[in-house]
């Protein structure tokens, strides 16, 4: 557990940076702090390892004031990753994973044997141990500063935007394998982002903060999105924040239609086939892969993906109604796509049944 009881960081010019913040990180959880530029979020994260010292109020880990114990002692305990991931350019990737705990004196071989388990656990190829920070692309070098903060076994993890300097695709990824270790590992983790959406995504509670370094809001991203204490918490989760509200609620089982499909490879159907010149294609194993338009002339004798539109998004039986909402809303044929946990398809919805949905849930 991490607490901030009345932290305050004021500069010498009469700045402040964080005002009298208090809030509870609970142990196991993942506690995300957002809000504009200015708001005081990386100031409060470095507090917490006194990396950056705070003015007044105390800052507790578990039933220990932080300021009570020496700055290398307290960090031993708390994972770093920061944007970028740091990484030392001239050390290989085993060699980077293992620094803590050669630092901490562990010996070499039982350090680079933990390092490898790490970036395996990472989702890395163990094959990358021996190549240096340059020679991995940036979604692969932040991997290693996870696996880097891991490495100690630390009971909390900071982590300061560590997903900002990749690509939307490579975002997601990480996000989905850094829930994943979670879920295994259940640290203790406050998270820094100025996404709201990545906020939502990945916090067990969510702190918005104000310019100024107060705190607006503390709630978990249901509530948050369903009830902003005030206009500036409305404004900054956004307009949008009824439609996010509703991956917090679960479909169910939907009732869906059958679905005409045609396999990848199989003789192409040509005009009429389908259903308002859409038809579904699916693989071997009966899951989707794309729309293949129908009103078109034949573009060859068999199915291929060249010939497939892969906007549709695939919305699981029993997950969310933002899931299959966006399924309806992304799929150039307008019915939503539904598969089961293993991918294959089971039936397809219409937006119009999703909202009477939503609306009978009201």
């Amino acid at each position: 557990m991490i607490r901030f009881d009345g932290a305050t960081k004021r500069y010498p010019d009469g700045t402040v940076a964080v005002d009298e913040l208090s809030l509870e990180a609970p142990s196991g959880q993942i506690t995300v702090l957002v809000g504009p530029s200015g708001c005081g979020k990386t100031t409060s994260l470095r507090m917490i390892n006194r990396m950056i010292e705070p003015t007044s109020g105390t800052i507790w880990l578990d039933d220990t004031d932080t300021a009570s114990l020496p700055a290398h002692e307290l960090r031993r305990q708390i994972g770093y990753v920061i944007q970028n991931a740091g990484l030392f350019p001239h050390r290989t990737i085993v060699d980077n994973v293992a620094t803590v705990p050669l630092l901490l004196g562990e010996d070499k071989t039982k350090a680079r044997a933990r390092a490898m388990e790490l970036i395996e656990r990472v989702g890395l190829d163990p094959a990358f141990a021996k190549r240096y920070p340059a020679q991995l692309s940036g979604g692969q070098q932040q991997r290693v500063g996870v696996a880097r903060a891991l490495a100690a076994d630390p009971p909390v993890m900071l982590m300061d935007e560590p997903f900002s300097a990749v690509d939307p695709v490579v975002r997601e990824q990480l996000q989905e394998e850094f829930l994943r270790l979670q879920n295994d590992l259940g640290k203790t983790i406050v998270f820094v982002t100025h996404d709201i959406d990545e906020a939502i995504k990945l916090g067990d509670q969510v702190a918005v903060l104000r310019v100024g370094g107060k705190l607006a809001q503390l709630a978990a991203p249901a509530d948050l999105l369903a009830r902003p204490v005030d206009a500036f918490v409305a404004g900054f989760v956004g307009r949008d924040r009824g439609y996010r509200a509703l991956g917090f609620t679960g479909a169910g089982t939907i009732d869906t239609h059958q679905e005409p499909s045609v396999a990848v490879g199989a003789a192409y159907p040509g005009h009429g086939a389908g259903i308002d010149g859409w038809i579904l294609a699916v693989d071997a194993d009966g899951k989707p892969q794309g729309w293949l338009p129908t009103g078109e002339e034949q573009r060859g004798d068999v199915v291929t993906d060249a010939m497939l539109y892969r906007g549709g998004t695939l919305a699981a039986q029993g997950g969310s109604l933002r899931a299959v909402l966006d399924a309806c809303l992304s799929s150039p044929s307008g019915r939503g796509v539904v598969v089961d946990d293993s991918g294959r398809l089971v039936g397809s919805v219409t937006a119009r049944e999703v909202l009477d949905l939503i609306e009978k849930r009201g």
